[in-house]
């Protein structure tokens, strides 16, 4: 690890190749989406275009025939697939994503069993699939590794209009073709086939929603829409079919958020509240999304599909509330406190100096998806597959604060607020001062806040500008033949290239009072506080009265942007490290061989394959450098020093695996899977930057190691996360449809990323930042050794859970129940893990919760469904945005999820072709709460979203 940080700072100076299984019913795909009936008679393997032969699906006919629509017809295609599956899998049909109107895909997906979803702004987005969050496992689109809007490498489903998938599949074992493959698992989403639909069609559909809670912000809905036509069609005697898709949907939603700075505690132990900022935030997701597919089977040796996707979506969120320094600050004085068990429940700060926000976020991004596949039969046993695809993604966040006080660093008036601890953890805060007095509030640096590094700066704002671009483009190649007869049924070989690039920008400013001064610094004659004139005031004062607050002074935070502040660029040392790119070169041989056969008189068939990964691994950025000056009057400053670096790494690793399907008895599998996988790190965590500090008051001082070198950042030798996993599924499904499951994994981790971990280091090459006088001193007593933090592949644990799955139509049990149903499933987790700087402490997983259940009970029959869904998870560690936008993990409360339906479908009459549908989602007005330090009482976030209210129709003809 020391040559790897050595290196750093002396340069300072795929069809599918993991064929995910897509078996679909005949026109179920498209047909489920216009919401008629389907008659699952025959299931057929994926078209060649879509991916390589995979053992996951055979071309045997399901025994018995059934009629379902709807819902039903939705979970038979799931145990079909999951049936017929080689492989672990379990999947969302085409009906239940695009007939049943989900906000994203997300929403489906966690309803699989072994899935949850986090919560963020109110919408589920990231998903953590057997306990382990969305940074361990891998989404592909129609078999190819995809890039995301978001930061790291974990998708935001939001990014994909759910309407034009067939269905998604989630892979939680591993073969050789599975390129790439997930620790957790791998989501395969999967665009409909146009020559899978026997006639034309054309569905439009209309939904729109209302949010429970009021406009929270003048400035904000809460009422939403969703719109989108579909259109799939076939000529030239069925060869040619293309399916045409566009979507447009804006989405509201209102949030009363509460965030705790955190606890103080006093001389007895006792903890008392830190800080609190309750906010009123009001968002808008606005997203159009459009789907092209062209697909060619003109004979029976060449299959050729094109597919094209893009989305476009803008979120403007609107926060306002107010920031209490409480038990933090020196200033504030707590009395009349009452403590239980040591803990704060209520009591009086006098002298608050408050600081009033009104902040604007708006997040602009796209994307699309670009692919073309081509299978060619090359001989009656020899078939070619060639893929190509690019996909890329790009972001921009405006982040904007803006603040208002009394007067300038806590120069002003004071007040006096009563804190009560509330039945929910959070505290109702009730001040004394009209915070909505513009006569008393102007806009200023409360707290003064603002320090650019060496000198002090009026802080009346801020400003974030981050900016993302992720592209990557892919090649596959695969060769696959038959072997005649035998135990053998064929084999495959491939190869797979992906380069990858994340590039990362970073801008930030100070905003200040205009009139005055350079750079909004104090000295340089910044004024200090400017009034709020009558054109940045918006016609109504929001309120916080839900903690206590009447109202506050509300003002268009763009106005006061581009009308009453200056903006000076933030170089701080910190601010100006964290520009990045980082590059990935993968390339990928594989090999399998499949197996279909009988042992003894059962059914038997499996694969043993193994890959060959080389990867390429650079990245570009910057070394910071702060050096520490004490000027002759006492005072710091401090000389900045940017250099830029770049590295790069190489490795290989070798990937075995076989899978294994027995069919002991007539529809009941014993399924097994062993392989070894790997997941790339963190993006951010790939990176080269390094913020590199040159402190001289720490030459000699042992706290310090002697030393005057410091520093923090990436690292660009990271190796993957690698994981041998062992899994098993017991599943037996019944003649008249349903099945239950059970299914058991374990992993073996090592590799695992530690995100900070600080080591020696000789910081040698850092020397000509000193005087010589002081580079002297440190050389002749070799204090160039310092402490450098970087995550490093320095952990490694166990992961072992076990799923039980039921979906069952009652009609099995008794024909009087025909149409009702339930699918249920329930799963545990347990984790150990260790970082070998601790390793008597044991590590929480990012989104793993140890006990995750979901119940569906549904009735449909005679074109009336109705669904209700149950969703539990335990607590667990998630990912939120922390100061100044950057991700951070806390603990995250148990939350259930409750979600209904109701509709029904016109089969008869003019209205034939029309589906009504009603919906209603967290149903239960479950808040995402988090808190700290494992003690559920120290609540840093409450956000209550309300329940959303869904009313469509679709049309189809």
């Amino acid at each position: 690890m020391h040559r790897t940080h050595r290196n750093a700072v002396a340069l300072g100076a795929r069809a599918l190749g993991a064929q995910a299984v897509s078996v679909s019913l005949r026109a179920l795909a498209i047909a489920s989406i216009a919401g008629f009936s389907v008659t699952a008679a025959h299931a057929q393997q994926p078209p060649a275009a879509d991916a390589a032969k995979d053992p996951a699906t055979d071309d045997e006919t399901i025994s018995t025939e059934i009629t379902v629509t709807g819902v039903r017809a939705a979970l038979d295609s799931a145990a079909s697939i999951k049936r017929r599956s080689v492989l672990i899998v379990d999947s969302v049909s085409a009906e239940d994503i695009g007939k049943l109107p989900d906000v994203s895909i997300a929403d489906s997906l966690a309803r699989i069993p072994g899935v949850t979803a986090q919560r963020l702004e109110g919408r589920d987005q990231r998903l953590s699939i057997r306990g382990l969050g969305p940074d361990f496992s891998t989404t592909l689109l129609n078999g190819r590794e995809q890039v995301t809007v978001g930061d790291n490498r974990g998708v935001e489903f939001d990014q994909y209009p759910s309407e034009f998938f067939r269905n998604v599949n989630v892979y939680k074992s591993a073969d050789a073709s599975l390129v790439p493959a997930g620790i957790a698992g791998t989501v395969d989403l999967r665009l409909l086939r146009p020559l899978d639909q026997p006639n034309r069609v054309v569905v439009l559909s209309l939904r729109g929603q209302v949010n429970e809670l009021p406009r929270l912000n003048p400035d904000s809905t809460n009422l939403g829409y969703r719109a989108s036509v579909t259109y799939v069609d076939q000529f030239a005697q069925d060869t040619l079919g293309i399916a045409v898709g566009f979507t447009a949907t804006s989405i509201p939603s209102q949030n009363e958020r509460y965030n705790a700075w955190g606890y103080a505690g006093d001389a007895q132990g006792r903890l008392r509240l830190g800080g609190a900022k309750p906010y009123v935030q009001s968002n808008v997701l606005n997203r159009y999304g459009v789907v092209a597919t062209a697909e060619w089977n003109p004979n029976d040796r060449i299959h050729s599909t094109i597919d094209f996707l893009y989305s476009i979506f803008t979120e403007t969120q609107r926060l306002r509330g107010i920031e209490f320094p409480l038990g933090f600050s020196g200033d504030p004085v707590l009395t009349n406190a009452q403590y239980t068990n040591g803990f704060l429940t209520s009591g009086t700060f006098s002298n608050v100096t408050g600081v009033q926000r009104n902040d604007l976020n708006r997040r602009s991004a796209d994307s699309f998806a670009l692919g073309w596949n081509n299978v060619f039969k090359l001989t009656d046993s020899l078939r070619f597959t060639l893929d190509g695809s690019w996909s890329r993604a790009t972001r921009t966040d405006f982040l904007l604060e803006t603040y208002t006080g009394t007067g300038y660093n806590r120069s002003g008036r004071t007040d006096t607020v009563q804190v009560t601890q509330q039945p929910n953890g959070t505290y109702r805060i009730v001040p004394t001062l009209n915070y909505a007095d513009a006569t008393l509030f102007r806009i200023t640096d409360p707290q003064g806040w603002g320090f650019n590094g060496t000198t002090t700066v009026v802080q009346a704002g801020f400003l974030n500008r981050p900016s993302f671009t992720d592209d990557l483009k892919a090649i596959r190649a695969q060769l696959t033949g038959d072997i005649g007869g035998g135990f053998l049924k064929d084999w495959e070989v491939g190869f797979n290239f992906t380069r990858r690039q994340k590039d990362s920008a970073y801008t930030s400013f100070f905003l200040c009072p205009r009139g005055g001064g350079t750079g909004c610094t104090l000295n340089s004659g910044t004024p200090t506080s400017a009034p709020v004139p009558a054109e940045a005031r918006l016609g109504s004062n929001v309120s916080l009265d839900y903690l206590g607050v009447p109202q506050m002074l509300t003002l268009n935070p763009e106005y006061v942007f581009n009308n009453l502040l200056n903006s000076v660029f933030d170089n701080r040392p910190g601010s100006l490290v964290r520009d990045n790119r980082v590059t990935e070169n993968v390339a990928t041989a594989y090999a399998r061989l499949n197996i279909d056969g009988r042992l003894g008189d059962k059914p038997i068939r499996g694969s043993i394959g193994l890959q060959a990964i080389h990867t390429r691994q650079s990245s570009d950025g910057t070394i910071s450098s702060f050096q520490s000056v004490t000027l002759a009057n006492g005072t710091q400053t401090g000389v900045v020093t940017v250099l830029p670096v770049t590295g790069v790494v190489n490795y290989w690793r070798v990937l075995p695996s076989a899978t294994l399907s027995i069919e002991l008895q007539p529809q009941f599998f014993v399924k097994l899977g062993a392989s070894s996988t790997i997941v790339r790190p963190r993006l951010d965590q790939e990176r080269i930057n390094q913020e590199l500090s040159v402190t001289p008051q720490n030459i000699g001082n042992p706290v310090a190691l002697n030393s005057p070198f410091s520093s923090n950042g990436g690292n660009v030798q990271l190796r993957p996360y690698q994981s041998t996993n062992i899994d098993v599924s017991v599943e037996k499904y019944f003649s008249n449809g349903g099945y239950v499951a059970l299914a058991g994994y374990f992993k073996d981790l090592n590799s695992f990323v530690e995100p900070s971990r600080s080591v020696t280091f000789d910081f040698s090459a850092a020397l000509d930042q000193l005087n010589p006088t002081d580079r002297a001193r440190v050389v002749a007593n070799g204090w160039t050794v310092g402490l450098l933090s970087a995550p490093q592949n320095s952990g490694r644990g166990e992961l072992l859970g076990a799923e039980f799955t039921v979906s069952l139509p009652f009609s099995t049990v008794t024909k009087a129940l025909d149409g009702f149903g339930i699918f249920s499933s329930v799963s545990y987790n347990y984790s150990r893990l260790r970082y070998e700087s601790n390793p008597n402490a044991n590590i929480t997983l990012p989104g793993l919760s140890d006990f995750v259940t979901t119940n569906t009970a549904y009735y449909e029959k005679y074109g009336f469904q109705a669904r209700l869904t149950y969703r539990y998870r335990s607590e667990f560690l998630g990912e939120v945005a922390g100061l100044s936008a950057n991700p951070t993990f806390r603990q995250v409360q148990a939350e259930d999820i409750m979600d209904a339906q109701i509709g029904y479908e016109f089969r008869s009459g003019f209205l034939k072709g029309f589906t009504i549908l009603a919906q209603a989602k967290n149903l239960l007005d479950t808040p995402f709460i988090t808190f700290q330090n494992n003690d559920p009482r120290q609540v840093v976030d409450y956000q209550r979203y309300g329940r959303d209210f869904y009313l469509g129709l679709t049309y189809r003809f």
